[in-house]
């Protein structure tokens, strides 16, 4: 069966309460249990808690009486920011800061992602965000999935879950994106065939948290294998000490992918929602795009006129600079960079700077 007709399954048993619908076959239990135990014997633990990210970023925009937007971050320890040692380091903080450079106004933000969350806390989360009545969020960004996988949640339920929370942030008037599951065969100390099988059930789960997410208003950016080339070129910088979790670097490189959408949806971004062709840009069934986007890291969809949904290449491949000790640049798309690595220069507003 297509990844495109299973993810379809999974998001119509999602809406309809159907029940579990397994992406692993009974006869690999064993061995992928097996498996899954030397693979949390090899990788790491974090003791520390990831930095607190809270408050306003961009203060230098506006003056002192300007309104900010308000941002929230809700998730797992990859949207908490597990594995860095100050909060400016944190997805959290840089999209809070690119959010800034770009907009030109002060950001908001609230983190209330937590580390070993699934699905089934995301519930908790959005009360956290929508009962706090001096905190409506403008856009709120999602990233869940990788525990729901590795914790053997169905995958009607996790879809189910996730499409709640972005049905109620979106009733609120905020706009959502969400950083879907990521690939979770990239991570090297997992072995084969726990590695097949977790890439296969992971992008499953990307596909079709994807449908979901779109036809409830929300836009998704696949997270895929966005570390898996950079982890193989260069894993001591792309991954943290549990070689789990990314390092520094490799939280900056997927705010890079999701910083043009997360503009986008508040339209500060240039032909946000427009095709273009030469980059293999398409308008497709919502389940087909949905399928695409998993396999392509850092690829958005939102939806189009029903029941088609927009895909979009946002991610742009990096070039070093003319200058071989200058910052490298973003081929199409120069702004991207640029304002990443301005924002990881913006003041940190009102925190006190050692808590960073």
């Amino acid at each position: 069966m297509s990844r495109a007709r299973t993810a379809r399954r999974i998001a119509a048993g999602a809406a309809y309460g159907g029940g579990g619908i397994g992406l692993i076959g009974a006869a690999a239990v064993g061995l992928v249990l097996a498996e899954v135990q030397l693979a949390k014997r090899t990788v790491g633990t974090l003791a520390a808690d990831p930095p607190r990210a809270d408050g306003r970023y961009g203060t230098e925009f506006g003056g002192p009486g300007a309104e900010p937007l308000r941002l929230a971050m809700m998730g797992d320890s990859t949207a908490a920011g597990l594995g860095v040692r100050r909060a400016r380091q944190t997805p959290a903080a840089l999209l809070a800061s690119g959010l800034a450079a770009v907009a030109e106004r002060p950001v908001e933000l609230r983190n209330v992602a937590l580390s070993g969350a699934m699905s089934d806390d995301l519930d908790r989360q959005v009360r956290m965000v929508l009962d706090d009545t001096g905190f409506l969020p403008d856009v709120t960004v999602i990233m869940i999935g990788a525990n729901d996988v590795t914790r053997r949640m169905p995958p009607t339920q996790s879809v189910r879950l996730l499409t709640a929370a972005v049905r109620r942030l979106r009733g609120a008037g905020s706009e959502v994106v969400v950083g879907t599951c990521p690939d979770l065969g990239t991570i090297e100390p997992v072995y084969q065939p726990l590695r097949w099988l977790a890439r296969r059930v992971s992008r499953q789960l990307a596909a079709a948290q994807t449908i979901g997410v779109v036809e409830q208003g929300g836009r998704t950016v696949s997270m895929g294998d966005l570390l898996g080339p950079e982890f193989a070129a260069n894993p001591r910088e792309m991954f943290g000490p549990d070689s789990y979790h990314p390092s520094a670097e490799g939280y900056a490189t997927a705010a890079m992918a999701v910083l043009p959408t997360l503009c986008a949806a508040l339209g500060l971004w240039p032909e946000a929602d427009r095709l273009d062709t030469a980059r293999n840009e398409d308008m497709l069934p919502v389940a087909q795009a949905a399928s695409a986007a998993a396999g392509i890291a850092g690829t958005e969809v939102t939806a189009g006129r029903a029941p088609w949904a927009l895909l979009k290449h946002r991610r742009r491949r990096r070039l070093p600079a003319a200058d071989p000790a200058g910052p490298p640049q973003e081929v199409g798309a120069p702004a991207t960079g640029a304002v990443m690595r301005r924002a990881s220069h913006l003041p940190p507003g009102d925190l006190d700077d050692t808590d960073r």
